[in-house]
């Protein structure tokens, strides 16, 4: 109910929906506000549009901060801040700037009307400034880190500002937890699936995993997808402290876009791929391709036949190509596009990535990697307390003149 409250709140209230975060804080609402919603939701009439315009800041890019403000008024704009541990530089960067705007504009008082924070319930720095401006705040719950945030609500708000059926939501993600723990592999898809792609990789050197959805709605579940299985699975060490250097390459396509771009590779490159296929059984809109130029056979076939006609076509045919070839590919199908499945999609993955690790012997909850880079950031701008880590980039070996143009 109160992520149903919020939504009521900012839907009356706001014509942008804005988020800062990054990462799974960031990917995950793109990706289900791009399923559920109209695939030019912000470009749409305002009387049209029946939810604000979404807008997800996941860069630091200055020119981008600045477009954002070109194009949003913020009398009729709600921000919601999204980091767990309340220090992630781009996050709490971005959060400066609309904070400083937000009081000089509305006084500190006024903040709690454009401002929601989602966070950590009693770690970090968020949760401290969201209860010294009273801000409407929602709990990442322990454990859950930002690539299995998506139907906590880190993603649950933005999906019910958009107008999704948030129950439809995680009713489709409790079903498909029901069928991920059946003991019997051959009725566990989630299991089975992460089995196979270990097996593609460790036994047939397949280390490069392409999801490739054919439905524009999808088309951002691939990137949401990439970071889940990257950041989950790339790891250098196995839970013995063994170094293993493990992890399967994600990459992103968009049937029937990438047709044009990669399937070459798919058909004749190298065996190192397994290629999955998402297909939707029935489409929401009906595009039929009328008669225009029946003296011209080699366009005529097309008229009569529709646009759902073809897209199918075309991923069976480069189903067959791609199995054809003897390269690996298998084909997840949604029934439709609806919050019901959309749950069950995402669980599945984030089961499937869940299992994986544990076959691979990994922690698929952590990213060491990432923090890392994270820590060097910090050193570069001088944040207390990572003085030793300054210093030890200070002292790397320069980059080779001599390769530098």
């Amino acid at each position: 109910p109160a992520v149903e409250e919020a939504a009521e709140f900012v839907r009356s209230k706001a014509d942008n929906f804005v988020i800062l975060g990054i990462g799974g804080s960031a990917l995950g609402p793109i990706a289900v506000h791009r399923a559920l919603n109209h695939l030019y939701h912000n470009d749409l009439p305002s009387e049209k549009r029946k939810s604000p315009r979404l807008f997800v800041e996941d860069n630091v890019d200055p020119e981008r901060m600045a477009a954002l403000l070109d194009v949003i008024d913020t009398d009729r704009t709600v921000f919601n801040v999204i980091t767990k541990s309340g220090s992630t530089s781009e996050t709490m960067a971005q959060l400066l700037i609309i904070t400083r705007m937000l009081i000089d504009r509305y006084g500190e008082e006024g903040l709690r009307d454009h401002l929601i924070a989602t966070t950590d319930k009693q770690k970090g720095n968020l949760i401290g400034i969201a209860k010294k401006y009273n801000l409407r705040t929602f709990i990442i719950p322990d454990g859950v880190g930002g690539r299995f945030s998506e139907l906590c609500p880190v993603g649950l708000v933005a999906a019910a500002v958009g107008g999704a059926d948030v129950r439809a939501l995680l009713a489709g993600a409790g079903y498909m937890d029901e069928l991920c723990s059946n003991a019997d592999v051959k009725r566990n898809p989630g299991l089975m699936l992460a089995l196979l792609e270990i097996i593609a990789a460790e036994k047939h050197g397949a280390n490069i995993g392409v999801l490739m959805p054919y439905a524009d709605s999808l088309k951002f579940m691939a990137d949401w997808y990439a970071q889940l299985w990257a950041e989950s699975l790339g790891k250098r060490t196995d839970n013995g402290g063994s170094v293993v250097h493990t992890g399967q390459t994600p990459v992103k396509a968009l049937g029937v876009t990438d047709q044009h771009s990669q399937v070459q590779l798919y058909t004749e490159g190298p065996f190192d791929k397994v290629i999955t296929f998402i297909g939707v059984d029935k489409y929401r809109s009906e595009v039929t391709i009328p008669h225009s130029f029946d003296d011209i056979a080699d366009v005529a076939f097309l008229s009569g036949h529709s646009f759902n006609e073809l897209i199918k076509s075309e991923q069976m045919a480069t189903e067959y190509a791609v199995t054809r070839s003897g390269h690996m590919n298998k084909t997840i199908t949604l029934p439709v596009v609806n919050p019901f499945t959309i749950g069950e999609l995402l669980y599945f993955f984030e089961i499937q990535t869940a299992y994986a690790g544990e076959l691979l012997n990994i922690n698929a909850f952590d990213q060491p990697g990432v923090e890392e880079g994270k820590n060097a950031t910090y050193a570069l701008l001088g944040k207390h307390g990572y003085d030793e880590k300054r210093r030890e980039l200070d002292s790397a070996k320069p980059k080779k003149a001599g390769y530098i143009f």
